[in-house]
């Protein structure tokens, strides 16, 4: 794979036939792998298909914070190996369905972050291509609420030509000093 700087020097037809390319690979190596899987900035959800009739006492399955080993009793491991990332164990989980699907759910450790793989081992994916969902604003957590919603009111008065929220802060602080201490000239005084 080039670098990012020969990317950019492409024109707009080659970026798409590249795009395309690597699309294709990215497909053809996600799909020779022993399991599916997807994720959200917070999560990973992986699907191991295991023989029709398994039953959970014949999985041996290990989570552990940065790694993951799935395989059936006396067999060999169908997945084993280093997690790209460090997980929140305590969260995470794994199930039978239709005793033929193994289902694993981890809880990302740093939950803005997407993952290139599952395994250190595997096929890496490019995660600069990943279309996020839309998300509410009330889905999110009150901190991260509060820094969106500042920098969407930074953006549109910045549009407006207006002052963004620390300007505001600083024109508001200058003024409420000025108050405090009429006996000073600020006439020249500039906010910066």
């Amino acid at each position: 794979m080039s670098s990012d700087n020969d990317y950019d020097k492409l024109t707009k037809e080659e970026r798409e036939a590249r795009d395309k390319v690597d699309r294709e690979r990215e497909a053809a190596e996600q799909a020779a792998l022993p399991y599916r899987w997807k994720q959200e900035l917070g999560e990973v959800d992986i699907t191991v298909p295991v023989p029709k009739g398994t039953r959970a006492r014949d999985l041996v399955v290990v989570i552990q914070k940065k790694k993951l080993s799935v395989g059936l009793k006396g067999q060999e491991k169908i997945m084993e190996g280093e997690l790209c990332k460090e997980i929140k164990l305590e969260d995470s989980t794994w199930t039978l369905e239709d005793q033929q699907s193994l289902l694993i759910h981890l809880e990302k450790l740093n939950q803005q972050q997407w993952w290139d793989n599952i395994l250190t081992h595997h096929p890496k994916i490019d995660t600069r291509k990943i279309q996020p969902e839309n998300s509410k604003l009330s889905d999110l957590d009150g901190e991260t609420r509060g820094m969106v919603e500042k920098m969407m009111f930074d953006n549109q008065q910045k549009q407006m030509g207006k002052p963004t929220s620390d300007e505001l802060k600083k024109m508001d602080a200058l003024k409420k000093f000025q108050a405090a201490h009429p006996e000073l000239d600020f006439s020249n005084a500039k906010i910066s």
